[in-house]
């Protein structure tokens, strides 16, 4: 009867930690998926600020705003590659069509 027991106790902490360990998986895998979202979304907007500040005191057509706006569409294009949507910092909602525009701040 010992022995039973010593089985039974042994299944039962095998059963508990699967249990455990599923519960934990189950919980972190959204929590993982909504951090990839706010990664991108925070390097597209820090993106944005660096063209704004770019235009601001380099100019809109100078090679420092260049640069910001090649860093920017990386930072879109990366968006689009890892969750196949991209985040528009101006309308501050998630975009799910491949239709930014490359020259939005090239306008007044």
């Amino acid at each position: 009867m010992n022995i039973a027991y010593k089985i039974s106790g042994t299944t039962a902490s095998l059963l508990s930690g699967a249990v455990l360990a599923a519960v934990l998986l189950f919980t972190a895998v959204p929590r993982l998926h909504a951090e990839d979202y706010d990664r991108c979304q925070r390097r597209v907007a820090h993106a944005e600020h660096d063209l704004h500040e770019a235009i601001e005191r380099h100019g809109r057509h100078s090679a420092k705003a260049d640069h910001e706006r090649r860093e920017l569409h990386a930072a879109r294009e990366r968006c689009w590659r890892e969750r196949h949507r991209w985040w528009d910092e101006h309308e501050h909602r998630w975009r799910t069509e491949r239709d930014w525009d490359e020259h939005d701040h090239d306008r007044d």
